[in-house]
């Protein structure tokens, strides 16, 4: 009976798929790519962080997707001097008129949403970055001494300008593992581009729901479900452990790299690589899934060196090896 409901909820999510495409479409040209791995991170109940310059529409899909999914969105600003309590909320003293006895009262700030934007998150200092820390991990807040849970889902979304990086303060790594996907937006193509360019800019128009946020956690309870062949889960675990400039890597990752993946991103290849294999209408992962994954789930986990840089290496092209040795 489970495996029946089960199977029926894998082919609800396939079917879903089609139709947020559909609905994110009508406001967004292109980034067909941007989305699908957006839809990894929300189904693997992960966070990601979207890098791009400006103009590509990505608080516009972030938004967008909000929509369809029923999503509570939170939109947050990152400034230089942006406060913690500007994203935990902060305590007001009110007064009882009758009584005259005085109370403080929470005010919820922006991270108590299911979707929420951090929108430029390297234009604030780590102090305020750090806010979003216990959000991210442990889905809950700490104010005054009292713990406050988020309402599940909780998603943190957020972008950063790869080109624009003086008053920015860099992700620490602690802050960066956190991220499940480092989404790179590109450029839309060139017919994207002209459909963009010959039409004026269009009314907001109204994206209808797809799923609620129940559907929504019985869907993430079922990625977790998803059966991973066994080799799969060692490849996963090689991409990492090779990725560590010790005594077990390959010579161009003892040149190139600082500092490797750790035990967190093995975790977040499999399980991306599950939700992969849902949202494209399977119920078991495979080699193509856990190829599609890597990049954007290590990418961000991999420092490279001065070496890297002289010799004009990116992760991405470290990552290509990697993924060619383990499958």
């Amino acid at each position: 009976m489970a495996q029946q409901h089960d199977l029926k909820l894998a082919g609800k999510l396939r079917d879903a798929r089609a139709l947020i495409f559909e609905q994110l479409g009508r406001t967004v040209v292109g980034q067909t790519e941007t989305a699908s791995q957006i839809l990894i991170t929300l189904f693997s109940g992960g966070h990601a962080l979207l890098v791009g310059v400006p103009g590509l529409a990505k608080t516009l899909m972030v938004s967008t997707l909000a929509e369809i999914l029923d999503l509570k969105f939170s939109r947050i600003q990152f400034t230089p001097d942006l406060m913690p309590s500007d994203i935990t909320g902060y305590d007001i003293i009110e007064q009882d008129h009758e009584t005259g006895k005085r109370e403080a009262r929470y005010i919820e700030g922006p991270v108590f949403a299911n979707l929420l934007l951090a929108d430029e998150i390297n234009r604030t200092p780590p102090k305020t970055q750090a806010a979003l820390l216990q959000a991210m991990q442990e889905k809950e807040v700490t104010f005054g001494g009292v713990t406050r849970k988020l309402a599940p889902p909780f998603f943190v979304l957020a972008t950063q300008n790869p080109i624009e990086q003086e008053g920015t303060y860099p992700l620490p790594e602690a802050q960066l593992d956190r991220f499940l996907m480092q989404i790179n937006v590109g450029y839309p193509s060139r017919q994207e581009e002209e459909l963009i360019a010959s039409s004026a800019a269009p009314a907001a128009a109204s994206a209808h729901k797809v799923l609620d946020q129940r559907e929504m956690t019985e869907l993430q309870e079922l990625v977790r479900a998803v059966p991973v062949p066994r080799e799969i889960i060692e490849a996963a675990v090689k991409m990492a452990r090779s990725s560590r400039p010790d005594g077990d890597a390959p010579d161009y990752v003892s040149k190139w790299v600082t500092w490797g993946a750790g035990p967190r991103a093995s975790q977040a290849l499999v399980l991306a690589a599950r939700a992969r294999c849902l949202l494209e209408g399977r119920f078991a992962v495979s080699a193509d899934d856990l190829r599609y994954v890597a990049a954007p789930v290590l990418r961000h986990r991999i420092i490279t060196g001065f070496q890297a840089e002289a010799d004009g290496i990116r992760p991405d092209e470290i990552i290509s090896r990697l993924v060619a040795e383990a499958l």
